[in-house]
């Protein structure tokens, strides 16, 4: 799975950790210093709204110093362990990562564009005429400017994931294929060489991205979610505490994540088990194709109802599973109203600063809501790296799991 397209894969992951680790300390420590050796200015305290934020020195030079550790980081790969599909495997997942980065650069421009645009509203609405059709039109070109081109970021993105995940799945069929007199027992083999390797990339690249993704929201709006906190000084039931937006959707995130994973416990084998079932009874029909002796009525009934069973479970399983789920969704979309009730009603904070808060808020808690929005994917990631773990075990010479050993027993009974 991952050998096929990674060089060394635990070393890989081990080296890509520690040098981002690296590369973080080198920023926060000495990037501004840096920054100044190359000639950029950082002299703008005040957030840039609308896409000049793109071009300022600060964004330029992250860019800059981005790249910089990323080919460091390839070009020690390269000549290290050379690998046939480095290029996608090292660059294509930097690149992944950056335009990540740059999505959430797009949010946060946008979560400043709403302090001022609300404000401006509240104003028009209090007091009539106070505000100009101008000034609002000239809001809503600024949002355009930053919206309408991020269009062609994203069908990009789009265009290029696509690309990386095939390019994936052609490392791993590339891969078992060559060796496939070996793998070719294994119960299910060319579903599991055709479908699973699609499905495990495509799964595995996107939640990779959405991790990173959190990761970078995280990193972007704790800071503005923290500096917003200082206007919110009272917390319902809680009272007062430092950075109480901060704290909250950290809680609050935590419970969800708690609630899912409880829920959902299940779920993992009952799907890994489906795949054997369904396997199972399409192979029996496959070679009732071919020989009059299999694929009976008797058989393919039996067979059937083990399919029905399974399914009925999966289904009564993620019935209290969806009911907690989609009771914690609903209750997210009010829970931060909820917390500004006190300082609302008090008139502390304008329409501005409430949606600058609410946005901050919703991000961030987003964030550390990963495993609550990524579970019934995960779910399925691990049923397919299960089935995927035969091959890495047939190929690695270690033992298979109980449902393997009985369909390699009962193909040498046949023979």
């Amino acid at each position: 799975m991952f050998t096929s397209f990674f060089p060394k894969p635990r070393w890989f992951l081990f080296s890509a950790i520690t040098w981002s680790i690296a590369l973080i300390f080198t920023w926060y420590l000495a990037g501004d210093y840096l920054g100044l050796l190359l000639g950029f200015q950082f002299n703008s305290p005040d957030p840039v709204i609308g896409l000049k934020h793109f071009i300022t020195h600060e964004f330029l030079w992250f860019d800059l110093y981005f790249w910089i550790g990323v080919i460091c980081f390839y070009l020690f790969w390269k000549f290290s362990n050379p690998h046939v599909w480095q290029l996608w495997s090292i660059l294509g997942s930097a690149l992944l990562i950056f335009i990540s980065y740059a999505s959430v650069q797009v949010s946060v421009v946008i979560n400043a564009w709403y302090g001022p645009f609300y404000d401006d509203i509240q104003a028009a609405l209090s007091s009539p005429n106070s505000v100009s059709s101008t000034t609002l039109y000239w809001h809503f070109l600024i949002f355009s400017s930053i919206a309408f081109p991020y269009i062609a970021f994203i069908i990009f993105n789009k265009f290029f994931t696509a690309h990386y995940i095939f390019r994936w799945r052609n490392a791993m069929n590339d891969y078992y294929v060559e060796r496939w007199n070996k793998l070719r027992k294994i119960e299910g083999a060319s579903q599991r060489v055709q479908e699973d390797t699609m499905r495990f990339a495509s799964i595995m690249e996107n939640l990779g991205v959405s991790f990173l993704d959190s990761i970078m929201t995280l990193i972007a709006f704790l800071p503005v979610l923290a500096a917003l906190s200082v206007h919110v000084d009272t917390i319902p039931i809680l009272g007062l505490l430092p950075y109480p937006l901060v704290l909250l959707s950290i809680a609050w995130s935590f419970f969800g994540t708690i609630l899912m994973i409880t829920a959902g416990i299940r779920l993992p084998g009952l799907e890994f088990k489906n795949q054997r079932v369904e396997a199972a009874f399409r192979k029996e029909l496959v070679l009732g194709e071919d020989e009059e002796e299999r694929g009976t009525p008797i058989e393919l009934k039996k067979l059937f109802s083990n399919v029905k069973r399974n399914y009925f479970r999966i289904y009564f399983h993620y019935t209290y599973f969806n009911f907690f789920r989609y009771f914690y969704f609903q209750a997210d979309n009010v829970i931060a109203y909820i917390i500004l009730v006190p300082t609302i009603v008090t008139g502390k904070i304008t329409l501005g600063i409430m949606n600058q808060i609410l946005r901050a808020f919703g991000q961030v808690a987003s964030s550390f809501q990963f495993l609550v929005f990524s579970w019934t994917s995960i779910i399925e990631l691990i049923s397919i790296y299960k089935r995927l773990q035969a091959f890495e075990a047939t190929l690695g010479n270690k033992p298979l799991s109980g449902q393997d050993l009985d369909f390699l027993a009962r193909n040498m009974e046949e023979l």
